[in-house]
This record gives structure tokens, sequence and C-alpha cells, in this order.
């Protein structure tokens, strides 16, 4: 089967391209998908795409009208995807619905430790031989209480590091999970959560109720001296009510690894022109906070287990199977 992959980052192709070399033609492209770039799959039955892709209706038509049937999405999320839109054109969507959850929650413990000793301060102060520790102060993890929002296998990872550090964990969830239990996890309402928190992890998906979870009241109720880490989908953040919030002197560290309006600006490479988005901008300039782009889950373990993933989802649609991947049609 011919497939084109979109979004394909430079240390992913090899490995694509080995996986698929014996069963599949696949050609990779470094652009995202979106309506503008989609009329380069006409002709390939199949498409892979990254979690940036914008798989609106319009974007989809264009799919459809060039003769692709399937659509591979290489991530766990996937509200990117008008999926009523492509039952009615008659696609096939299939992700990836789950790979190495260390990589996310390691990710996110990197960010937590990196705002809370200033280490991206600190190294570039080291680089000048500026040797002084002036504004490094930071404090102990250990004993400190952590608020981990979703308690799935990542958001489980992330407390078992947690645990490791010893700290006492606290949960929000739609129901308690005996493994976070087991590590001495007490779950909260999300209020009470975020207001004894000194460090709180996002890791729930962003669906409508979720969306701005992370608001202007929620970062009111909590510690001015917290911080927050978020490593799942920018959409749970208000970002605007973030940067009002660093501001007035609120939060001691902020960790993001997404942000609500990264398409389109994530995985390209902005360091001639820079950003337009003002929000964004103005977020990087506050020196405890650090931003990373979209990169918790890039790990050589978690890219192998997404691309084999991906490969069954197309080896599953070439054979006329419905795996366990398949978003549409539903079962």
């Amino acid at each position: 089967m011919q497939i084109l992959a979109y979004g394909v980052q430079t240390d992913e192709r090899p490995l694509l391209e080995s996986a698929f070399a014996a069963r599949h033609e696949l050609r990779c492209l470094e652009v995202t998908l979106d309506r503008d770039t989609a009329p380069l799959a006409a002709g390939h039955p199949a498409v892979s795409s990254s979690v940036n892709a914008e798989l609106d209706a319009a974007t989809l038509a264009v799919l459809a009208a060039g003769g692709t049937r399937l659509i591979a999405q290489r991530s766990t999320g996937f509200n990117n995807i008008d999926l009523a839109a492509a039952e009615k054109l008659g696609l096939t969507v299939a992700r990836v619905s789950e790979y190495s959850p260390y990589a996310v929650a390691e990710h996110a413990w990197a960010l937590a430790l990196a705002v809370n000793r200033r280490l991206l301060r600190a190294a570039t102060r080291t680089r000048d031989f500026d040797f002084r520790l002036d504004g490094l102060l930071g404090r102990d993890i250990h004993g400190m209480t952590v608020g981990v929002v979703g308690t799935g296998r990542i958001g489980t990872a992330f407390a078992r590091i947690a645990h490791g550090f010893g700290t006492r964990l606290l949960g929000w969830d739609v129901a308690p999970v005996p493994a976070c239990l087991d590590l001495g996890m007490t779950y909260t309402g999300l209020d009470e959560l975020l207001a004894s928190s000194d460090v709180v992890s996002l890791h729930v998906p962003l669906v409508p109720d979720t969306h701005h979870l992370i608001d202007a009241a929620a970062l009111a109720r909590m510690k001015p001296d917290a911080i927050l880490v978020n490593s799942s989908r920018g959409g749970l953040v208000d970002s605007a009510a973030l940067v009002e919030n660093l501001r007035a002197g609120r939060l001691a560290g902020v960790g993001l690894d997404v942000y609500e309006e990264e398409t389109g600006v994530f995985f390209t490479d902005r360091s001639i022109h820079g950003v337009t988005d003002d929000v964004l901008a103005r977020l990087m300039t506050f020196p405890q906070v650090i931003v990373t782009s979209h990169q918790a889950y890039f790990t050589r373990t978690a890219v192998d287990q997404i691309i084999a993933a991906t490969l069954r989802n197309v080896d599953d649609f070439a054979a006329g199977r419905r795996g366990e991947n398949v978003l549409v049609p539903a079962a």
C-alpha cells in the first residue's frame, strides 16, 4: 500500500522507513497535514498524520477526493480530527492507543525539576563563566505535596516517580486507580488538590469538559509558590490567565511541553522570523517558565512503539481487519 506520512521528524524518518520497507511503499514529508498540504496525498490510499495535523472537515474532504481511505495518526490524542466528518466521507481513522507512559512522565518530572532548581538560568550563566548562585535557590521535592490531575497510565507513572522522591500524593480522576492507592495517594476534589499541592501535573485528555480546566479561577486556588506542569494537551490551560498570574508574581515555576495554539508553531523553526503569538511570546519571557516543543513522547522506546502500532494499523486495514486502534468507523 502507498502511504504518505506527514509531520515526520528528522530522527523519526529512518525508523519509519525501516519499519515499513518490507511491506508498504512509504513517503515521508516534514510538512504538517492540513487543508493546504492535503492535495499532496492524491493517489495515496493511506496517510499517516502527526499530532499537530489539522484534520477538520475541509482537510478530510480533500483527502477523500484524492483517493485516501485510511488516516493512521501517530499519536494517542485525536482531538484534532473531525471524526463525524471522517465517517460521513467513508474514511477509516486509527490512532496509537498507547505507548511508553514513562517517556511523558519522565519529561514532566524533568520540567518540574528544571524550573524548581532554575537549571536553564544556571546553565546559561555558567556558559558565560558567571558562577554566582544569586536567584537560583530551589526547594527539596522530598516532603512536598504533589497533585496528579488524571491518573491513567502516564499519571500513574508520574506518581510512582513522585513516590520515589518521598512526596505526599493527591490525585483527581473519575475513579481511583488501585496502583496509585498502593502508593499512598489520596483522591480529592480538584479544588482541594490545587489548593494543597506544591507541584501540580496535568495528565488528562483534552475533551470539552477539560478545556481550560486550569483557568483563572483554578490558578487562583493554587499556592502562590506552586509549580505547574502540563505535558498532556495545551488546551487544558487558559494561557492568557496563566500569563496574568505570572505577571502578578504567582507560581514559582511553570513547565509546558504543550500549548493551546501550538499548531503551526511547534515542530517548526521560527528562529529567524519569530512568533506572532503574543501570549506564547510573553510566557517565554518569564524566568520561571520553561517551554519545550511537544517532545515529552519523543524517546526511542516510545517512537518505536508508535511506529509499530501505526504499521499494525496499516496492515489491519490492508487485510480488511478492524484493529483495536480504529476510531472510525465506530464499532
